[in-house]
């Protein structure tokens, strides 16, 4: 499983914002610049991710982006499905979609469902708060 550039760049952006929790607020071209994500790319993940209740934007004057909650209580699995949408390892899970030659004779499609929530469970597992904190020891890159 790879994550799309939007879903990766979103907890770059993520992790930006909740570096700053507590100081002045950014807004999306200063964390574009900051992360070196291009700025419409910045603004548009802003959206999803305030959309997603995971940030609140504020205009004006003392304005910008904050965390809509603690970062310990955003997990990774917030993130990716505030952009990618429900995770689903195959298509074939999704209600409605029917696009696959041997659903009619497939084995494997009814187990899809558990693996998807390992999956999810351990993004789930990850916070914010631990995507920013050190890496521990020994920990692969």
């Amino acid at each position: 499983m790879r994550l799309s550039s939007m879903a990766d760049y979103a907890v770059v952006m993520m992790c930006a914002t909740a570096r700053h929790c507590g100081e002045t607020r950014k807004n999306a071209a200063e964390l574009a610049e900051e992360t070196g994500i291009p700025v419409p790319t910045a603004q548009k993940l802003a959206s999803l991710l305030a959309r997603a209740g995971l940030i609140r934007s504020t205009r004006g004057s003392g304005g910008g982006i904050q965390l809509a909650r603690p970062a310990a209580a955003i997990s990774l699995a917030d993130i990716v499905e505030a952009i990618e949408g429900p995770i689903a390892m195959t298509a074939c899970v999704d209600k409605g979609l029917h696009d696959c030659g041997l659903e009619d004779c497939c084995a494997v499609r009814p187990h899809w469902n558990v693996v998807n929530d390992v999956v999810r469970g351990a993004l789930t597992g990850v916070s914010l708060a631990s995507l920013n904190a050190a890496p521990a020891e020994g920990a692969h890159a």
